[in-house]
């Protein structure tokens, strides 16, 4: 499947890919869903949307330093250093870092803005500072950088029916719902890194803050506190899926499938965390492997209805009744949603 992406994308140099096949095992190892939704893109955009993830991934990982082996300071000059690499690359296509050279290449491929890079690896830097948002302000801030740009970062792959910029609002709001839901989703790990993602005047509404939050991690007890704060935190993240999803209808239709996948697969993650009553701080809220799958083959249908469609609009009278692969599948084109 890695040669036949890589082919489709016309990516014939052996280093770079080396370098978008690296991108590509970063995103079946770390990033389940994500890459489940992506294996529905059109096969020659999708080392792309590999590359995009492999170097964000690269840089978070650098930020959370899991095995917890180095210093802050020590984290600060290894993301300086992938942050020269990074501009090194944009500039000459190249690059020391293996997802450095599949992002460069990306960049240039699409014209994807480059600042939308700088922000990003801003707000990975202040991750090494911060702890904490006062404010769902300041969180949002914080989230352009981390979870907006993304969305944009991944407009000019996907390519949209309508002028791109009207769709940019939603692809925003799509990055940061997908974020939001980590975040809720994540709280406990977060706070055993030190960090709180959920804002502090959202928490203080229900009379919880991060003592709360660590006794609660700490002895394994629910609070009664604890769980509005999070109902509340899950609510607000809703609202900001309600303001992506008219987005998906302004993609290439051939994208939609595999952004409506991932939009309903995040979604299911809120499902998880309500159906296991916020258990958040204690376990991991995961959606299970036999809904995935449910809705990755959704997805797959919705993708064989739109090439009918196409197919029909391009050849009608060349296709013999009942004969088309629709019928094949159980499925009418008239039927099928468009996304």
């Amino acid at each position: 499947m890695t040669r036949r992406e890589l082919d489709a994308a016309g990516i014939g140099d052996p280093s770079l890919r080396a370098a978008y096949t690296h991108c590509r095992n970063l995103n079946a190892r770390h990033g389940r869903t994500y890459f489940l939704a992506t294996r529905l893109l059109p096969v020659e955009r999708r080392s792309a949307v590999h590359a995009l993830y492999g170097f964000a991934r690269w840089a978070d990982d650098i930020v959370d330093d899991s095995d917890r082996r180095l210093t802050p300071s020590e984290r600060d000059r290894l993301l300086e250093r992938l942050e020269d690499d990074l501009a090194h690359g944009l500039r000459t296509g190249g690059g020391d870092v293996a997802v450095v050279r599949a992002v460069a290449d990306t960049a240039a491929r699409y014209a994807i803005d480059h600042t939308l890079f700088a922000d990003f690896l801003a707000s990975m830097r202040s991750d090494l500072t911060v702890t904490d948002y006062p404010s769902y302000a300041d969180l949002r801030a914080y989230m352009h950088g981390s979870a907006a740009v993304i969305g944009l970062q991944m407009l000019p792959v996907l390519g949209t029916t309508g002028p791109r910029e009207e769709a940019a609002p939603h692809a925003e709001a799509l990055g940061v719902a997908f974020q939001l839901t980590n975040f809720l989703r994540d709280v406990g790990e977060d706070l055993d890194r030190g960090r709180v993602y959920l804002p502090a005047d959202l928490l203080a509404a229900h009379g919880v803050d991060r003592t709360l939050l660590e006794w609660s991690r700490r002895t394994g007890r629910n609070d009664p506190r604890v769980r509005a704060a999070l109902v509340a935190a899950e609510a607000l993240t809703r609202d900001v899926y309600k303001d992506a999803e008219p987005g998906i209808a302004m993609l290439d239709p051939r994208v939609r499938p595999c952004i409506r996948t991932a939009f309903t697969l995040y979604g299911g993650i809120l499902d998880a965390i309500a159906d296991q009553d916020y258990t958040v701080l204690h376990r991991r809220a995961v959606v299970s492997r036999r809904r995935r799958a449910a809705t990755a083959a959704r997805g797959a249908l919705r993708i064989v209805a739109a090439r009918c469609r196409a197919r029909l609009a391009d050849a009608r009278p060349a296709i013999a009744p009942g004969g088309g692969p629709c019928q094949r599948h159980g499925t009418s084109v008239e039927g099928q949603s468009s996304d």
